[in-house]
């Protein structure tokens, strides 16, 4: 089984802009296609409350011809056009979507932040963690959010295994980003994000790319657009993830990131198990 997982910062832009971002980001859709996932996990698709239209609809069955998929928008009371999710499967697959709410803060359960898929021998999670925010001002229900997250995992994984990725907004550790000792108070690498990543593991999860590279330095999913150099001198974070139940490590047979390019931003991520 493969999967692939990815913030694209906006579907919408992606399917139907001219601008250079664009056709870059058409080049890491093309990149994904090629490698036939059989679950591909989109975040932040920026869609509004009614999806796509019907030129956005045509282009992406043109990336990805042999996939369903189901989505979900931010809604009011949240802000339109904001986060969403996506998720796309081969044609054929028996799967039941979810669209969970699980007792988050603020509008954070209306924000469209995560689908959950339920297959036959195994739950697929994908989320679009919120982020703390400039300044902080969202680390309290952030961490609010983080535990909600993490019992609803648990939950599910008392039914049957589980497969989660996302955006999870935190470099859980140092080695997880290139300037950690600058960054402590960063959104994204607080000692409470990083706590709260390490309370989910602990309910019975395992971070399938530091459990086949545990000590691998410079790996990084993520690079701040707002610095123009940032990917060229690769100061970048790694915020993206595939979960996996502790019952599957065995299974595992790889877990990476997917060469996005010139795009800064995020990078896909990807997972195989057996």
């Amino acid at each position: 089984m493969k999967f692939i997982s990815w913030n694209i910062d906006s579907l919408n832009a992606a399917l139907t802009s001219d601008s250079n971002r664009a056709v870059l980001t058409r080049e890491v859709l093309k990149t994904i296609a090629s490698k036939d996932a059989d679950i591909i996990a989109i975040q932040e698709t920026k869609l509004p409350t009614t999806g796509m239209n019907k030129k956005q609809e045509a282009a992406l069955n043109d990336f990805f011809p042999d996939y369903d998929y189901e989505w979900v928008s931010s809604c009011p009371p949240a802000r339109k056009g904001y986060a969403g999710t996506m998720v796309l499967y081969k044609k054929g697959m028996d799967v039941k979507a979810d669209f969970p709410k699980i007792g988050a803060p603020e509008t954070m359960d209306d924000e469209g932040r995560m689908i959950t898929l339920e297959l036959k021998d195994y739950f697929f999670n994908l989320v679009y963690t919120p982020n703390a925010g400039d300044g902080l001002k969202r680390l309290k229900e952030r961490q609010e959010w983080d535990k909600c997250y993490a019992n609803y995992l648990a939950n599910l994984d008392k039914e049957k295994p589980v497969i989660a990725c996302g955006d999870y907004n935190v470099a859980h550790t140092e080695i997880d980003l290139a300037n950690p000792a600058s960054n402590h108070m960063s959104a994204g690498f607080t000692d409470e994000e990083r706590e709260g990543f390490t309370n989910l593991l602990a309910k019975g999860f395992t971070d399938s790319f530091r459990y086949t590279h545990p000590d691998e330095k410079g790996c990084y999913s993520w690079w701040s657009q707002r610095i123009k150099t940032s990917k060229i001198n690769n100061s970048g974070w790694r915020i993206d993830y595939f979960l996996i139940s502790d019952r599957l490590k065995e299974r595992l047979v790889s877990s990476e990131m997917i060469d996005s390019g010139e795009r800064q931003d995020h990078a896909p991520i990807f997972l195989e198990l057996n």
